[in-house]
């Protein structure tokens, strides 16, 4: 959720499914809480993981308050186990739509007759969700599993897009792993300016979730999406893994709650 659904769209155009696109952003971690409480945020927003602050009135909730005081904050659920074979009663209950994000896989159905982007469309189109474009996951889901990244990405209906996700994973031979630990790769950056030409500019997460940088190193990865959208690609090769590296994945599976068109 957008803590303040009426903050301006970054780049002027009306917001999709009540959310604007909100610039530049990053997720809110622990590493970072002594430099944002002296600093102000270099950045145009924050994510936070929403289970990490349900319930907790100390040190991290005064950091929370600080920077929502200075930037716009959306809330990233992890354990609402959406998509059961239950009806999806969600959205009607909250009164709003909620967007959802596509995972990074390891195994495959032994039998589907969709494919997981024409799946994704025809959610949205039912149910009137957003879509959170995680163009790591695709990227390594396409690795794993031997599929046009590009068609991927060319195939979801672009007008339901509501966010991007940038992330590093790591080569662990086989596999593509969803690690979160390192720089944004040659191939994502490209999936990247692939995507945000399609959609015409949404919000921008930089994830990275082990071996945290320092701040400004992370706010510096950041600004390499205004690089990848002037036609130059500042990635590098996917970083190959260290045995102990395939033993962290990330959870891929994310929820938000989109502002209501108030």
């Amino acid at each position: 959720m957008i803590r303040d659904p009426t903050h301006a769209a970054h780049d002027g155009r009306p917001p999709r499914r009540g959310l604007p696109n909100l610039g530049l952003g990053v997720g809110l971690r622990n590493q970072h809480f002594p430099h944002l409480m002296r600093h102000d945020p270099e950045v145009d927003w924050f994510e936070i993981i929403s289970e990490n602050f349900i319930d907790n009135f100390g040190y991290a909730r005064r950091v929370l308050e600080r920077v929502a005081a200075l930037r716009p904050v959306v809330m990233h659920g992890v354990s609402l186990s959406i998509g059961s074979t239950d009806p999806r009663r969600v959205q009607d209950f909250l009164e709003r739509p909620l967007v959802l994000e596509n995972p990074s896989s390891y195994l495959e159905f032994k039998d589907s007759t969709v494919e997981e982007w024409e799946f994704l469309s025809e959610l949205a189109r039912e149910t009137g969700c957003g879509l959170l474009l995680d163009v790591n996951n695709v990227y390594v889901s396409a690795y794993n599993h031997g599929f046009d990244a590009e068609r991927y990405v060319r195939g979801l209906p672009h007008e339901a897009v509501v966010q991007i996700h940038l992330a590093g994973p790591t080569d662990c031979g086989r596999y593509l792993v969803d690690t979160h630990d390192q720089p944004v790769p040659a191939p994502v950056w490209e999936l990247y300016r692939l995507a945000q030409e399609l959609t015409g500019g949404v919000s921008t997460l930089l994830e990275w979730d082990a071996n945290i940088p320092d701040f400004p190193e992370l706010v510096a990865e950041l600004r390499k999406a205004e690089t990848a959208l002037g036609g130059e690609n500042p990635g590098a090769p996917v970083r190959k893994s260290r045995a102990a590296a395939a033993a962290t994945v990330s959870n891929p599976v994310g929820f938000q709650l989109a502002a209501g068109d108030e």
